[in-house]
């Protein structure tokens, strides 16, 4: 009795195994560590933000808007519980995804403002604020980039024959992924003219070949 149930559990262990049930479990876990990551780097701008507003407001304490939005965009951030379910679920995901957006945005415009403030940008805690941000935003990338090819190799193992078939009977789904849906004008480098502003058009002259602006003799 015991060898045939031993048997029987060793065939069913063959059948998941080539069915993608192993494929599934590794890219699961794959896919948890590098969201991990991409949390923990997105938190660790989160973390930035007061001390870089603060900086910034102690030398330009007028720019309100351009703070206010910066600090709004980050509780907006601190107000989705980044959980692991949250890869599971595509709105709450892309609600996610916006939100790090709108701060990412709100961060820009406050690094182009501060160019206009020389004694901000000599001011040591900025420039290692700003080198750590740098740091940071090129950190979410990689962190980002891995979590992407990760959610596509499990993806593609959830909906391929046969492992599609284990999938479905065992409640395994594609997880979200993130997109970008203005990459281009994100990627497009700002357009900058130095050219000289056009001369306006010279009047037409009157008839008889004399100017409007010339006297008549």
């Amino acid at each position: 009795m015991r060898i045939r149930i031993l048997a029987v559990l060793a065939l069913v262990v063959s059948l998941l195994s080539g069915c993608g049930y192993n494929t599934f479990q590794t890219g699961d876990e794959a896919v948890k560590a590098a969201w991990s990551e991409v949390l923990n780097q997105y938190q660790r701008r989160a973390d930035l933000v007061p001390n870089l507003v603060a900086t910034v407001q102690g030398y330009a304490s007028h720019e309100r808007e351009v703070l206010t939005q910066v600090t709004q965009a980050r509780a907006q951030v601190g107000s989705i519980q980044a959980t692991p379910e949250l890869i599971e679920n595509p709105e709450a995901f892309a609600k996610f995804q916006q939100a790090q957006a709108g701060l990412s945005s709100a961060l820009s415009r406050l690094l182009v403002v501060s160019e206009n403030y020389p004694q901000l940008k000599a001011d040591a805690s900025f420039r290692d604020l700003q080198a750590q941000l740098e740091g940071t935003e090129n950190r979410i990338t990689v962190a980002r980039n891995r979590y992407i090819k990760s959610v596509e190799a499990y993806n593609v193992s959830v909906r391929t024959f046969p492992n599609n078939l284990t999938a479905m009977v065992l409640g395994y789904h594609a997880k979200a992924n993130f997109t970008v849906e203005n990459e281009k004008a994100i990627s497009a480098p700002p357009k900058v003219d130095f050219s000289a502003p056009a001369k306006p058009a010279a009047a037409a002259p009157a008839e008889g070949g004399k100017s409007p602006a010339q006297p008549g003799y």
